[in-house]
């Protein structure tokens, strides 16, 4: 089978940056889940991340967002190539997952095209906390949901090699 791989962002004592850490967990809980995908956390971000995603085929990264046009809770799905790589960095640490995967193509790492997004809106990523905020909590449970349907559907797409996801695909 293809290697599949949901990678779990965020900072587990940042309140509601915490999401990924708490999903991490579930799933990693779940046997169904770790028969078909391997879940990592990682507290980690911009280049960091291009040596979990070598070599797999399908990467789905859930992670917390601040769009400010949706409430806390809210998520959104969208394919990587949705976010625009940054253009004036200052540092490392500044590095968008679109600009990371295009420097580690540039450096001969293997990065599949097919990464998804789940990303939860939040509302407070800064206070040291290990408790999210209620908007938060409420939407691991629809989290966790949309990550077995995403899986699902790679898994029957993957055999018939074919990736046809969508972010309507998972509403």
């Amino acid at each position: 089978m293809k290697k599949i791989l949901i990678l779990c962002l965020g900072n587990d004592i940042l309140c509601d940056d915490a999401i990924g850490a708490v999903v991490a967990k579930r799933l990693e809980a779940d046997k169904d889940v770790m028969s078909l995908a391997e879940v990592i956390f990682a507290p980690l971000a911009g280049l960091n991340l291009i040596e979990f995603i070598n070599d797999c085929n399908n990467v789905l990264i859930i992670d917390s967002i601040i769009t400010k046009n949706k409430e806390p809770g809210n998520i959104h799905f969208f394919p990587a190539g949705y976010l625009t790589p940054s253009n004036n960095l200052v540092n490392s640490h500044q590095i968008s997952l679109p600009t990371a995967l295009k420097f580690g193509k540039q450096l001969g790492y293997k990065l599949t095209e097919n990464i998804d997004i789940i990303a939860v809106e939040v509302n407070d990523i800064t206070t040291i906390s290990e408790t999210m905020t209620i908007e938060v909590s409420e939407a691991v449970n629809k989290v966790i949901d949309f990550t077995k349907e995403w899986l699902n559907k790679t898994i029957i797409n993957s055999s018939a090699n074919n990736r046809v996801l969508a972010p309507e695909d998972l509403k």
